[in-house]
């Protein structure tokens, strides 16, 4: 059976007890993408779908996240890393890794997902937990805390499950948020030059949170993404946008069809 766009996520997110089933159609990759200047080349990004998105950087190639049909992504350069943050079905995929990880290709995860590897993707993937640090190609990346801190909310993302990542290249810091809301961990941050920040209710933070975690770390580009919710509710990133303070960027792109 050839799987559509909807039908994939929706059995995607089901079989991983996820807590949103996302009603996306099948799309075709033709996104415009963003270029930022690092010391040693330069950044592309290229967003996928939600909470998928593709980095091109002067070490290799990033997928975050990647889930869908394996075809969302056959117009796009191969992984050389794969960086996934949680179980739900909007994030981790076992049918799309198992597709896109080949022999050559890195892993990493937070450790609830690389227990439900399957057993040739668990042998390769190395697996984060919160606060731990390790490095790829010359590239810094530590494991940021990403959960939930409205009591009302806590059920959807626990506190020391999941991850967020920052990649840190030369002369040029990343942060992707994962699933979480305004916590002091990603307040703290420092030195970020470019943010993915999620947005969405019930399950991260709406646009007021989000703003107010931008004027705790200051990342001089954010991508709001991952902004609609449950039966199709969404948070606006262009309202975002106004709420957005001092030198930040806002970068608007098209993740849904």
């Amino acid at each position: 059976m050839t799987l559509t766009r909807r039908h994939f996520i929706h059995t995607a997110a089901a079989s991983a007890g996820a807590v949103m089933i996302l009603p996306y159609a099948t799309r075709a990759f033709a996104q415009s993408a963003d270029t930022f200047s690092v010391g040693a080349g330069e950044i592309t990004v290229h967003p996928v779908e939600h909470a998928s998105f593709v980095m091109e950087t002067p070490v290799g190639v990033i997928y975050s996240d990647p889930v869908g049909d394996p075809s969302l992504y056959e117009d796009l350069p191969a992984p050389s890393l794969v960086l996934v943050t949680h179980e739900h079905g909007d994030h981790f995929n076992a049918d799309t890794l198992t597709a896109l990880v080949r022999d050559d290709v890195e892993l990493i995860t937070n450790p609830a997902v690389h227990d439900m590897l399957p057993d040739a993707l668990k042998e390769k993937a190395q697996s984060m937990a919160n606060g731990d640090s390790s490095e790829w190609e010359g590239v810094s990346i530590e494991a940021i805390p990403a959960y939930n801190i409205t009591e009302e909310r806590k059920q959807f993302h626990p506190e020391g499950r999941d991850n967020g990542y920052v990649l840190g290249f030369d002369g040029f810091r990343v942060y992707i948020s994962g699933d979480t809301e305004n916590t002091p961990e990603m307040k703290a941050l420092e030195n970020i030059d470019l943010a993915f920040l999620s947005m969405n209710l019930p399950f991260t933070m709406d646009i007021e949170q989000a703003a107010d975690a931008i004027s705790g770390f200051k990342p001089k580009f954010v991508y709001p993404y991952h902004y609609r919710g449950r039966d199709g509710g969404t948070q606006d990133p262009a309202a975002f946008a106004k709420l957005v303070e001092g030198d930040t960027e806002v970068k608007l792109a098209e993740w849904y069809s």
